[in-house]
């Protein structure tokens, strides 16, 4: 069988890899993911999977190996998700148990990694030591739905090169991808007189630091237990909110391993350049002193920590558009956003599955490949945006610096509004996205 279209995804983490999970359920696209590391491995220890994207993982066939590796299997009667406590004080108080249906799913990175990669046909190409470099896609009289274009040329680090019929930029927040798009974004835009929003799109290309710095680390269940017997995070999510600073810790790898976060928050250097590494070892002394009076079942945590690595939380500026002509952002390369509702990895999922479901249809053909794109832009980008807003206002409540808590409210009001923030990720599905971006491609 001739394939309808070749795919390009660049990019082998959660979102490219869900994707090319996705697209195998059609075997008339051919599909090459090209990955700039030597070997597919992902980058973090924990990640947390709430229902909405749980549901994408049980659409693909995957759900019964996920919960083999995670904490526990998703339940759908109501389930502790995580406990609030302040702990930046001598006595902790817990003030808040957050209770949905289901809770979170706590997976290990490389385990759920594992689970994607066993389910990539043998059909789909993959390559590492790939890097993007750059992409060259025919002019925009070409880009117009109607009639076949020519192919997209891809160009690699190495010096290598090839081509495509579509590309899905699932490159991370350093995307080539995106500022290959943002640029092409930027000339349309000059080209038509709109001279601020093309210097807006051009400054678009580039993350900046969102002043955050997380230390991450993964602690050994038994050290923990052997420190303070009984800990809470042993066995249930925590999130410990302090002034500036705050906590999230939870267990992996079947109750093996507990996951650490330490954030520490800069809100006066938000959307900067930083000058520096954004990954580096850090030494155990660092956060001692920022922590230093926080409770004592939080000092067992920083006390049974080996090591941290230290990371600058860079975010993606809102892009007017998640497309370009056949080209298409997924994942961190199209909204990366602050940890605060542990969406980033689930956003990418719903991404990465929407678009292959439009890509799989019967009435997208190269020539019609244009219109399913701004379809998924359309739907995928201001929900993704959403969550990226209600993400970073969940860290100013976690770190006190939320205005509502300056004009005095208190921590029950902050749990509310975190609450209503995060509540999409159970009471919605993406479902409903999918089923009306299949009735626009039938109308189109």
């Amino acid at each position: 069988m001739s394939p309808k279209f070749t795919v390009a995804i660049c990019g082998g983490g959660v979102g490219g890899l869900t994707c090319a999970v996705a697209l195998s359920r059609y075997p008339d696209i051919q599909v090459n993911i090209y990955e700039a590391a030597s070997k597919f491995a992902e980058v973090g220890a924990g990640i947390g999977m709430w229902p909405r994207a749980w549901k994408v993982m049980d659409a693909l066939g995957l759900s019964t190996e996920l919960s083999n590796v995670a904490i526990s299997a998703p339940v759908h009667e109501p389930k502790v998700a995580f406990t609030f406590r302040q702990g930046d004080q001598p006595i902790g108080r817990s003030f808040y148990t957050l209770i949905t249906p289901g809770g979170m799913t706590t997976l290990h990175r490389p385990e759920f990694q594992s689970v994607l990669l066993k389910h990539v046909p043998p059909s789909c190409r993959m390559h590492t030591s790939k890097r993007l470099v750059s992409y060259t896609q025919p002019p925009s009289d070409t880009r117009r739905s109607g009639h076949s274009p020519a192919p997209i040329v891809l160009r690699f680090s190495d010096g290598s090169s090839a081509t495509c019929d579509l590309l899905i930029g699932a490159d991370g927040v350093k995307s080539n991808v995106r500022a290959g798009l943002v640029r092409e974004l930027a000339s349309d835009a000059a080209a038509q007189g709109r001279t601020r929003e093309a210097e807006e799109l051009r400054r678009a290309a580039h993350p900046l630091w969102s002043g955050t710095r997380t230390y991450r680390a993964t602690i050994p269940a038994e050290v923990l237990r052997a420190r303070l017997p009984g800990h809470r995070v042993l066995t249930e999510p925590m999130i410990y909110f302090g002034k500036d600073t705050q906590l999230t810790c939870y267990p992996i790898a079947r109750g093996t391993i507990i996951n650490f976060a330490a954030m520490r928050a800069r809100y006066d250097l938000e959307n900067t350049i930083l000058d520096g590494p954004w990954i580096d070892d850090a030494p155990r002394e660092e956060l001692l002193q920022d922590f230093s009076r926080w409770e004592p079942e939080v000092q067992a945590l920083f006390q049974s920590v080996p090591r941290y690595s230290r990371w600058a939380i860079h975010t993606t500026q809102r892009l007017p558009s998640f497309v370009s002509g056949r080209i298409a952002l997924i994942g961190d390369a199209a909204h990366a956003m602050m940890p605060y509702q542990g969406a980033g990895a689930g956003q990418a999922i719903e991404d990465g599955y929407l678009l292959a479901t439009l890509l799989g249809h019967r009435k997208t053909t190269l020539p019609t490949l244009v219109r399913a794109l701004r379809i998924y832009d359309e739907l995928r980008r201001p929900f993704a945006q959403r969550v990226a807003e209600t993400s970073r206002e969940n860290g100013l409540l976690y770190t006190l610096n939320h205005p509502a808590l300056a004009r005095g409210a208190g921590l029950d009001a902050a749990a509310a509004r975190i609450r209503d923030n995060w509540a999409w990720a159970w009471e919605t599905t993406i479902d409903g996205d999918v089923d009306r971006a299949l009735r626009m491609l039938e109308a189109s």
